[in-house]
């Protein structure tokens, strides 16, 4: 084995060696600095995190691998993001988890690390660590919650409260049955059991080859996710033995195989602002247009709400993601690496699809064509995208009148006035949710619809938002929309009453309004300023720094990576 970076930390008879070993071994014997490879385990556990609860237990049985490998673990607490407990938005807080990991794993006296994740930022902010300080790293999702019942139905986690809370606007639901329900649809450990973005998550980065093969989709109960637990702790110390890179691994075919497989389940869009965050880090020219390119005519195999039925325990008693991907894998990079050593397309041999109402087989699909679809037009110079496959078929080509709402609030005091100048085919305009104009781009832009168009029976109309929605959540929404309108993007000059074009099949999104009017139009000084510009702390840096959407919302001087190097000492 190469002589290990800890060792620079911990090998000599010098002072600050002494310092090193000595205050480490309060827990760590002599043999601990012999050269043994030290890995971190960078752990997002929280309690405020209720999806990563469980990543304690998850983390002993890493390191129980880890040991048995002969390495040394050392557990490392990291910024965890519950996406359903922090104000105003966890996306406001990805790229800061991200630096702090990353600096975290540079300065510390480690070869490798383990990421613990699972609610939707988590992993996407130690992949971005991870792949900026190039430290040997694996990935251990924490898998999804079992399925809940009410009444008798399954609940989709997160789905079915966008479905239920509009029922209950509707007059369709009672107010006290829709509470009821709360208790019953998250029953036990682990994140969203649709396939919302902490599922497509998991399901990419093992796509990407950062999971052990198989092991995504995993629900958190399982037995099985501990099994893999300790076998990654295992497979860390090889990492670090063969000096098999974040660089090795996440490669552009890498990103080719996540594109192909984030389209054949049907995954959500946060992934894609995700994914090129992730390759912003690499250095690797991934754009809007290469999830058009690659994607869209990858059919939709996955039958899983919020595209279909059924949810993530299915997927994994159907064959999971390795049975997915064996049917489409002449889409994918045969030269693409994981961290076993191996290609991905080497893991597909043994997959089996073992129900093929929730795996589709590739000639018979949910959806031929299924993939993010990529707009570009007027309104969105930069681009915008949609998700075919959560739309109503009929909306993917729309012609209506913009009803505009400049924040959140102002949307949610007029959306039920019955007043409100809206009929179903009317665009619903949301802006001031992009990085900056929020800040940190909410999962808004799935609008609840006007209240009397729900009792109408109107279940789905065109949006459009600067803003992100939640992988569990579907309808006809246009998201991303670059540049935002606190950026000077055209979305500022929208006005009620103007026309709206959506057309999905000539990927155009566009302003019915002649060039010439457009450039006598000013935004208000709200519409630019966003909702409340900070003075002070993270979100200012954040609002002075933050890219837009199309190049994945990372800040500017994060682009690139920075290796694990630490030329000095700290005493």
């Amino acid at each position: 084995m190469p002589e290990q970076r800890s060792s620079q930390w911990y090998a000599s008879d010098d002072k600050n060696s002494y310092i090193h070993r000595a205050w480490m071994r309060r827990g760590l014997p002599a043999h601990a600095f012999d050269g043994r490879p030290h890995i971190a385990i960078a752990n997002t556990a929280s309690d405020l995190t209720p999806c990563n609860s469980h990543l304690g237990e998850v983390a002993d049985a890493v390191k129980n691998g880890v040991y048995e490998a002969g390495g040394i673990p050392l557990n490392l607490p990291v910024v965890s993001l519950g996406e359903t407990q922090v104000r105003p938005t966890a996306m406001l807080w990805r790229n800061m988890a991200a630096m702090a990991t990353e600096e975290m794993l540079r300065a510390n006296p480690i070869d490798g690390v383990v990421l613990l994740g699972g609610c939707d930022k988590t992993i996407p902010s130690l992949l971005m660590a991870a792949a900026s300080v190039n430290l040997p790293a694996v990935v251990v999702p924490g898998g999804p919650m079992l399925t809940g019942t009410f009444q008798g139905v399954a609940l989709g986690c997160g789905t079915d409260v966008f479905r239920l809370s509009e029922e209950v606007r509707a007059g369709t639901l009672d107010r006290e049955q829709f509470i009821r329900s709360e208790s019953s649809m998250i029953r036990s450990r682990g994140h969203c059991n649709t396939m919302g973005t902490a599922s497509t998550m998991a399901l990419v980065a093992e796509a990407l080859g950062t999971i052990i093969p198989g092991l995504a989709g995993t629900p958190a109960p399982d037995a099985r996710l501990l099994e893999n637990a300790h076998a990654t702790g295992r497979l860390a110390v090889e990492l670090v033995a063969e000096q098999r890179r974040p660089s090795d691994i996440l490669t552009r075919g890498s990103f080719q195989n996540a594109i192909v497989a984030l389209a054949a389940i049907g995954g959500s869009t946060n992934a894609v602002v995700h994914l090129l965050a992730i390759a912003g880090r690499l250095g690797i020219d991934l754009t809007l247009d290469d999830f058009d390119r690659i994607g869209s005519n990858v059919p939709l195999l996955v039958n899983l709400q919020p595209a279909g039925r059924y949810l993530m325990d299915d997927l994994q008693r159907a064959g999971g993601l390795l049975a997915v991907l064996r049917e489409v894998r002449d889409l994918l990079d045969p030269t693409a690496l994981t961290v076993t050593g191996r290609p991905l397309v080497d893991h597909l041999d043994d997959a089996r699809i073992w129900d093929e109402e929730v795996i589709r087989v590739r000639e018979s699909p949910m959806q031929a064509e299924a993939g993010i679809a990529v707009l570009y037009g007027n309104l969105a110079p930069d681009g915008a995208i949609i998700k075919p496959a959560a739309a109503t078929p009929r909306l993917l080509k729309h012609r209506g009148r913009a009803m505009v709402f400049d924040t959140v609030e102002d949307m949610h005091a007029r959306i039920d006035d019955p007043a409100l100048d809206v009929d179903e085919n009317s665009v619903l305009v949301l802006r001031g949710c992009g990085p900056k104009g929020y800040p940190g781009m909410p999962e808004v832009s799935n609008m609840p619809l006007p209240k009397k168009l729900l009792e109408q029976g109107v279940r789905d109309m065109v949006r459009v938002c600067d803003g992100r929605m939640s992988g569990t959540a579907y309808g006809t929404v246009v998201l991303h929309v670059a540049p935002e309108a606190a950026a000077g993007g055209p979305l500022a000059l929208v006005q009620t009453g103007d026309y709206v074009v959506l057309d999905v099949e000539a990927r155009r999104l566009d302003l019915d309004v002649p060039a010439a009017e457009l450039a006598l139009r000013v935004p208000n000084d709200a519409t630019l300023a966003g909702f409340a510009a900070p003075q002070r702390g993270w979100e200012r840096l954040y609002i002075d720094h933050v890219l837009q959407a199309d190049t994945g919302a990372d800040l500017d001087f994060l682009l690139g990576a920075s290796g694990p190097d630490v030329s000095r000492e700290s005493h």
